[in-house]
This record gives C-alpha cells, structure tokens and sequence, in this order.
C-alpha cells in the first residue's frame, strides 16, 4: 500500500512541478527527489522508473479529478446540467493548478507507444464518467435517441482537452473557467442532435 504512505503523494506532487518546469524527458529523477525532500534512492522504493512516475502521477490525479466532479454531478438530475458541471470542473481543477495543467496538456503527451496505452488505461474511468451523462440525457430525451455514444464521448472530450491545451499553450492569459458556458452550449447542440435535412 505506497500509495498510502506520506512519501508517496510527496513524490507525486514534485513530479508535477519538475516534470512541468524541465519537460518530462530532462526531468531527472534526482531533480523530483530534491523537490520532495528525499533522497534519490528513496523514489525507487515507490516508482519502478521515471516513466512509472509519469503513470503514477496521472493515475493518481486522474482519480482525485474524477472523484471531484463525480461528486460536483451527483446531485445534478438532467444531463444537460452534468454535463455543464463536469466542464467547469474540468476547466477550475486545471485552472487552479497550472503545473497539472502543463502536465496533463503538454508532457503527457508522449510519442512512446506503451506509454500512450498505459495514459489511455488510466483515462477510461475519465470516459466512463462521460458516457454516463450522455446515457442519461438519451434516457430523459435530452440528447438525440439516435445519438452515437462512443463518437459523442470523443467530440465532449476533444473540445474540453483542446480548449485547456490551447490555454496552456497561450500561458493562461485568459481565464479559462469562463469559458465553460460557450463550451457547454457547442457541445449541448451536438447532443440535441437536429438532422440535416
């Protein structure tokens, strides 16, 4: 049980800064160990490799940011509002923390084919979240019945993912939490789904 252990979230919370300030591939692992106050050695008691950090960090925040807007929709009734929570959530978690932000946007995003499956893996619970809503509002008659679940999804978090990147690549220089409604509205009329005649 490392995750449990006070070193462990320690770590965890050096890796984002470090990873965020030198890029992941000149992140050393001495670098993360000074930033948490360890020694080098004590990071391989809870990490396998630089890359293991890399997941571990993901996962570990992926979970509490899943966990935080799970709570934020649950007392939402119509898809329509979840879904508007679970962007402003998205886009206040990041906009709070701009070395997760930098991390998730930018270093995650690695051309190593094993590490894209692993980052994958950890964003299915992300997704899940996501279908749900979209299961929901067909279920009220909020979405289009004939809505494709699966292609919805990927729209939803394509456009949430690519407004955050291109606010990180923009340094912050806008508030990105206000961005949300227009958000919501795009996406809720791909949902409404009126025909083309």
């Amino acid at each position: 049980m490392k995750k449990n252990r006070p070193k462990y979230k320690q770590i965890i919370d050096a890796a984002v800064i470090v990873i965020a300030e030198n890029g992941y591939h000149n992140a050393q692992v001495s670098k993360i160990a000074k930033q948490a106050r360890v020694a080098d050695g004590t990071i391989y008691l809870y990490f396998n490799s630089k890359e293991d950090i890399l997941i571990s960090l993901f996962q570990e925040k992926m979970g509490q940011f899943i966990e935080k807007i799970e709570e934020e929709i649950a007392g939402k009734e119509k898809a329509e509002e979840k879904l508007y929570m679970l962007i402003e959530k998205h886009f206040m978690l990041l906009a709070e923390d701009h070395p997760l932000a930098t991390v998730t946007q930018l270093e995650l995003r690695q051309s190593n084919k094993e590490l894209r499956l692993k980052i994958n893996e950890v964003l299915k619970g992300y997704l899940h979240v996501v279908d749900s809503i979209l299961q929901t509002g067909i279920e009220t008659g909020e979405f289009d019945s004939k809505l494709d679940i699966r292609l919805a999804r990927q729209m939803i978090f394509g456009t949430i993912d690519e407004t955050v990147t291109t606010w990180v690549m923009n340094e912050h220089k806008y508030d990105l939490i206000s961005l949300a409604p227009k958000v919501h509205q795009l996406l809720l009329t791909g949902c409404n789904g009126s025909q083309p005649a």
